[in-house]
């Protein structure tokens, strides 16, 4: 099993990204996170998980370790598999995610593509308990509308976006900046 990889970035493709360690070039699709942790630096780490199929072995990549924990998480849920797992994790801290599935904010799932509603229920459903015990108290305490992300996501449906283009806006946007941030920076790129 490949755990954790260093190297240098040398491409990104539709595929994700190129990592170059002592000379082999490591094809690894990429979370959001790792992707913008590659930009520009002359060598990262990156943690992984290796996907293993009849037919091919395929390299996941993560910015830290907590994003490759529920990953490997969401691969139990039935339904889920590992382009839909790390779209869920692309989209959002996995802090954030964790306190989404403990809350049971089953719109959060729904929203992203390739997640129905059944799907989304599923995975609150199964990951429930686990979420729980992972995610720190003090985040599992936070009041479901006081959150950064829920916040600008409900901005934004109010202001006419759909769920769906409210998710797909905040995912490009670094989800450190407070709620007013993010919606101020989806209006931008929307315009």
């Amino acid at each position: 099993m490949i755990s954790r990889l260093r190297g240098q970035p040398v491409a990104r493709v539709p595929e994700g990204l190129v990592l170059d360690v002592n000379g082999v070039g490591y094809l690894v699709a990429a979370s959001a996170a790792a992707l913008r942790k590659a930009d520009g630096a002359g060598e990262i780490v990156v943690e992984t998980y290796l996907h293993v199929r009849e037919d091919v072995l395929q390299l996941y990549g993560f910015a830290d370790a907590a994003e490759r924990e529920l990953f490997t998480q969401l691969l139990t849920v039935n339904g889920v598999g590992p382009k839909v797992a790390l779209a869920i994790v692309s989209g959002s801290p996995a802090a954030e995610l964790r306190r989404a599935i403990v809350l049971e904010d089953v719109a959060r799932f729904q929203a992203i593509p390739g997640i129905g509603k059944k799907t989304a229920e599923r995975i609150v459903l199964e990951l429930k308990g686990k979420a729980a015990s992972d995610a720190d108290a003090s985040e599992v305490s936070v009041a479901f509308g006081d959150r950064p992300h829920t916040v600008a996501r409900d901005a934004l449906v109010e202001l006419g976006y759909t769920l769906l283009e409210a998710e797909q806006a905040l995912a490009a946007i670094d989800p450190d900046l407070p709620a007013e941030e993010r919606v101020r920076a989806a209006l931008r790129l929307a315009a």
